[in-house]
């Protein structure tokens, strides 16, 4: 019996006129848009404001499925042990990765996944300068395949972020020999 790849997408917004977006989503056939902006909304663009979004992707036949608390813009812990992660942010959502409420909210995405071909969605155009990445890297190790959708018939699988490891089947983001390269790694990390 062959074994089911579960996949899940993810997609930035960005700049996007409304149109491009929705044909992006159309041409990889998703059925549900999981945000997992912590605060739906955009001054510039508000197409993208949640209360836009959760009346015209349905028009679009594609379901909203709001997720704030996957949402980023997370502080760092005093004690963080995920100093992989140079950029705070990030460091910031590694910690909360580990708390109740982010395990819950991505239990409730997965079980979304499992029934409707899901994109995970945010603002920044490319996913490894967003907490997509780190999302990513945690779905990738719970064995679900992540494609990113860049541009319009360009996408890319996930690859682990350089920050991550996987130490006896966890995700793992403290300290390690990629600290050797500290210097040349960009500066997200």
């Amino acid at each position: 019996m062959l074994a089911v790849m579960r996949t899940v997408w993810t997609v930035g917004h960005s700049t996007r006129e409304w149109p491009d977006f929705v044909a992006l989503l159309e041409m990889a056939g998703i059925e549900a848009v999981a945000d997992v902006r912590r605060f739906a909304g955009s001054r510039r663009h508000p197409q993208f404001a949640a209360t836009h979004m959760a009346q015209a992707l349905p028009e679009a036949g594609i379901d909203y499925v709001p997720m704030p608390d996957l949402g980023g813009r997370r502080v760092p812990r005093p004690d963080s042990h995920n100093t992989a992660w140079r950029n705070a942010s990030f460091r910031g959502y590694a910690d909360y990765m580990e708390s109740a409420d982010y395990v819950e909210a991505r239990e409730r995405l997965e079980a979304l996944a499992l029934h409707k071909r899901t994109a995970v969605m945010c603002a920044e155009a490319y996913w490894a300068q967003c907490h997509r990445s780190l999302i990513s890297d945690d779905l990738k190790s719970r064995g679900w395949q992540v494609v990113h959708l860049v541009a319009p018939g360009r996408s890319e699988e996930h690859p682990y972020t350089k920050a991550a490891r996987i130490v006896d089947g966890v995700l793992d983001y403290s300290p390690h020999a990629a600290d050797d390269t500290a210097g040349t790694q960009p500066p997200l990390f």
